[in-house]
C-alpha cells in the first residue's frame, strides 16, 4: 500500500533538515509555502500521460497531491482519473501547465522543442520542471542526435530556457515505480541531476514520496548519464548509484 501519510512525514522531516535552507534562497510565495512544515500539497501537471507519466502521477496522487494528467485527447484519460479519486484531473497540456506548481515532462524527446515554444515562459515560472524524457536517435531523429551529443540535461535546459530543471526517473520502468511506491522490493535510489537548489529540494521530496531515496549526482551536465541502459538500471541502491557516479565526469 502506498504510504500516503508517511509521504507528508517525509516532507516535514526533509524541510526541517539542512535542505530547508535551500528553500529560503528563493522568496517566491510557492517557495515560502513549500518551506513551511505544514506545507499544502503541490499541484502537479503531467505533460505526457503514457505508462511512465501515469505511474508517477498516480504515486503523487496517492501521496496527497492534486495531479492533472494531460493529453491532446484528455477524454482518453477519463478512466485513469476516475480510478484515482478527486485529486486526479485530466486536461490538455496547456491546462496542465496553467494548473501546476510543478510540471513533469514525460514525453518522447522529439516533442521537447515544441513544448519549449508553446510553454517556455510559463514553465520558467514553475518552482520545478522535472525532465523524465530521454532522447533517442532512432525515434527523435536530428533532435535526438543533438541532445545525446550535448547531454540530455543541458539540451533540455536549452530547449526550456529559464526552467528550474531537474532530470530524474529517466531509467526507471513504470512498473518499478509502482512497485517501489507500494514498499515492494528493496531500498532503491533515484539519481537526479540539477543546478537549482530549490528545484532539487522539491524533486527530492517528490522522490521520497514515491518511495525512493534521491541521489544528487551533479549538475545538469551530468544528466547525459541519466538515460536507460548502463550504467543505470531500475533497482539500484543509493550506495550503488553513488559508487557508479563517483568516477564519472
Amino acid at each position: 500500500m502506498i504510504r500516503t501519510r508517511s509521504g507528508r512525514g517525509n516532507r516535514r522531516d526533509f524541510l526541517r533538515s539542512g535542505a530547508a535552507t535551500l528553500f529560503a534562497l528563493a522568496a517566491s510565495p510557492l517557495a515560502a509555502r513549500a518551506q513551511a512544515p505544514a506545507a499544502a500539497p503541490l499541484k502537479i501537471g503531467m505533460i505526457g500521460s503514457g505508462r511512465e507519466g501515469s505511474a508517477l502521477g498516480t504515486v503523487w496522487v496517492k501521496a496527497g497531491h492534486p495531479v492533472m494528467f494531460s493529453s491532446r485527447h484528455p477524454e482518453q484519460l477519463k478512466e485513469l482519473v476516475a480510478g484515482l479519486g478527486p485529486l486526479a484531473h485530466a486536461g490538455t497540456p496547456a491546462e496542465a501547465v496553467a494548473f501546476a506548481d510543478v510540471v513533469a515532462v514525460v514525453v518522447p524527446y522529439g516533442a521537447m522543442k515544441q513544448i519549449g515554444q508553446d510553454f517556455g515562459p510559463a514553465l520558467a515560472r514553475k518552482v520545478l520542471v522535472l525532465d523524465v524524457s530521454n532522447p533517442s536517435v532512432p525515434r527523435d531523429g536530428e533532435l535526438g542526435t543533438w541532445a545525446r551529443e550535448k547531454g540530455a540535461g543541458l539540451a533540455t535546459q536549452e530547449l526550456l530556457p529559464g526552467a528550474h530543471l531537474v532530470r530524474a526517473f529517466n531509467a526507471i520502468n513504470y512498473l518499478k515505480v509502482l512497485e517501489t511506491a507500494k514498499g515492494e522490493g528493496g531500498h532503491f535510489g533515484v539519481p537526479m541531476a540539477g543546478d537549482d537548489p530549490q528545484a532539487i529540494a522539491v524533486a527530492s521530496m517528490l522522490a521520497r514520496e514515491a518511495g525512493y531515496e534521491p541521489v544528487l549526482v551533479g549538475g545538469l551536465a551530468m544528466g547525459k548519464y541519466l538515460i536507460p541502459g548502463p550504467p543505470l538500471k531500475a533497482d539500484q541502491t543509493p550506495d550503488e548509484i553513488r559508487k557508479i557516479f563517483a568516477d564519472l565526469k
